[in-house]
């Protein structure tokens, strides 16, 4: 099942990630997807605001994972700079999945082939003719492929 959300400004991608962090379970995998500057770090703030995470969420892009604590632990992992998915294993990327915390992932179309078929995937994209702050969020996957 494919839904899309329309973003009309930064705060409603933010507040389209509390609903997210609310419903989230462990053992959830979100993988975000989208070009530089769309807001997948936006929509990461909203879902650990949804997990009652209060902690400023920043991208873990040199450190690759951040851990965080809240209703659910959130395991932010950011791998846009790994050489390939190979690397995940060294850092107990298979591990976290069994956690039973909530596994958020940005740029995980660069490591597509290592994600879990139940994983729930987000791609966000600009459309600069709806105005500079538009963005289409395509949800799909989850409980309901």
């Amino acid at each position: 099942m494919e839904q899309i959300v329309q973003s009309y400004r930064e705060n409603d991608t933010y507040q389209l990630g509390v609903r997210l962090g609310k419903q989230a379970k462990p053992g959830d995998i979100l993988c975000l997807t989208g070009d530089l500057g769309t807001g997948k770090t936006a929509l990461a703030k909203g879902i650990a605001a949804g997990l009652d995470i209060v902690e400023d969420i920043v991208s873990p892009t040199f450190t690759i994972l951040h851990e965080y604590s809240g209703r659910l632990p959130l395991y932010h992992f950011d791998v846009y700079r790994l050489e390939d998915g190979e690397a995940l294993w060294d850092i107990g990327f298979e591990e976290y999945l069994d956690r039973g915390g909530v596994c958020l992932i940005e740029w995980a179309d660069q490591i597509s082939e290592h994600i879990p078929k139940e994983a729930q995937w987000l791609h966000i994209e600009k459309d600069l003719s709806k105005g500079t702050e538009y963005r289409k969020i395509t949800i799909q996957g989850g409980e309901d492929q």
